[in-house]
């Protein structure tokens, strides 16, 4: 697949205009300050469905649509089917809600519970099936030729690509980055928004971040040849692809400048960055972008101007929680520990008040005496505290060693 023609991605654009919601970009003060670059951010998880993969969607249906029209065709009437880990899903349930016709969605089960209702609230007939996207992708086609439906590829199709790439546009359109940096799962997004750059403004690198527990594509753009991973972990499960399309590469080898990767750490602080700073939710695809930049996985100069696309907020809640969880233990702004009292009246009690005197705020507390490593008359004790800090923390476990407390800190 070579790159998509500019006037593709602008008869993409015009399909699109009543549909997207125009999201300017956004100047990043904080995140420029810790990249040492200014950052503009582009949004698109403020779409409506949460994800830009409405665009590639809607535009391929509406496509279909207009096949239909034009040939006397059923082609979109008959039904649509795709597999997807929830973004595209949406995207397409919304399209063909839009043009009144049924939509059969094939998710991964382990599909986070809300991208599922949020495609069922869209009238698609949700199906999980497998482990991972490839997975689930095997299993939409088998049924795509069951029931006669019309598949929609999420990445590896021209009008998606086309409609993707509308984005560029749009970027174009307010600022004139020297970078533009972007997340890679199947490679739709950045196969769109190369096109458009490499068409209008050939001098502006479009970098790649891959997930290092899906890096398939990164590892077939260095080696120049596809590189299929046997399987995926992480907890960016919008770009966890296992499998490298091969007109999608072309097209990325064609485009794009560099890929780079970042882990689950980086992407999790990326995702409490956005929520503190910035007042955004994003998911962990969303956050690769950011998680390059913070970590400086890229090459940037002050002067420069760097766009990142934060592609979808479609989090889960109890991942979201996890990671705030563990962000905090690891900024220490919260410990939890293990500590063994003597079981008799008071013991509790003179420590909660060693800890509240050094201005620790006790937010969970745990009292077992049956443990079978404890000795009889003993106690264990597990707590967790809200602290300020490093030197906060050191202080309390100081007080708490100079009184004679032996603990276990819970990581």
């Amino acid at each position: 697949m070579k790159l998509i023609d500019i006037n593709e991605i602008k008869k993409a654009q015009n399909r699109l205009q009543h549909i997207i919601a125009q999201n300017p970009l956004a100047y990043a003060p904080r995140l420029s300050k810790v990249a040492n670059t200014q950052v503009f951010l582009k949004k698109e998880n403020l779409q409506l469905t949460g994800a830009f993969k409405i665009r590639g969607a809607f535009n391929k249906l509406a496509s279909l649509k207009e096949e239909d029209e034009k040939n006397k065709t059923t082609i979109l009437e008959q039904g649509v089917i795709c597999a997807s880990a929830g973004n595209h899903a949406q995207g397409v349930a919304f399209s063909a809600q839009h043009f009144r016709t049924k939509a059969v969605i094939v998710m991964p089960e382990a599909t986070p519970l809300l991208k599922v209702t949020g495609t069922k609230a869209m009238g698609a007939e949700v199906i999980l099936a497998g482990n991972n996207y490839d997975e689930a992708y095997t299993h939409a086609l088998n049924l795509a030729k069951e029931r006669n439906l019309t598949f929609i590829h999420p990445f590896a199709d021209r009008e998606v690509i086309a409609g993707q790439g509308s984005i560029a546009l749009e970027m174009i359109n307010e600022e004139c980055l020297d970078k533009i940096v972007v997340p890679i799962g199947g490679g739709g997004l950045i196969s769109g928004i190369a096109s458009a750059y490499k068409a209008l403004y050939p001098t502006t690198k479009v970098i790649g971040v891959n997930a290092k527990g899906a890096n398939a594509m990164k590892k077939s753009y260095e080696q120049k040849k596809i590189q299929n991973s046997q399987f995926v972990k992480t907890i960016a499960d919008g770009i966890a692809v296992r499998d490298v399309n091969e007109g999608v590469f072309e097209c990325i080898l064609a485009g794009v400048d560099e890929i780079v990767e970042v882990d689950d750490e980086e992407i999790a602080s990326a995702i409490l960055f956005l929520l503190e700073s910035q007042k955004l939710v994003v998911e962990g695809a969303g956050a690769a972008g950011v998680a390059a930049l913070m970590h400086h996985k890229i090459d940037v100069e002050p002067r420069h101007k760097v766009g990142v696309v934060l592609s979808g907020g479609n989090i889960d809640v109890t991942m979201l929680n996890i990671i705030i969880e563990k962000a905090l233990l690891k900024s220490d702004r919260k410990m939890k520990f293990q500590v063994i009292l003597v079981d008799k009246p008071g013991s509790l009690q003179k420590l909660t008040e060693l800890l509240t005197k050094e201005g620790a705020n006790i937010v969970f507390i745990n009292y077992s005496r049956v443990s079978t490593k404890l000795e009889y008359g003993d106690a264990i004790v597990e707590l967790a505290l809200e602290i300020k800090g490093r030197e906060h923390k050191e202080s309390v476990q100081k007080i708490l060693l100079q009184n004679g407390y032996k603990f276990n800190e819970i990581l």
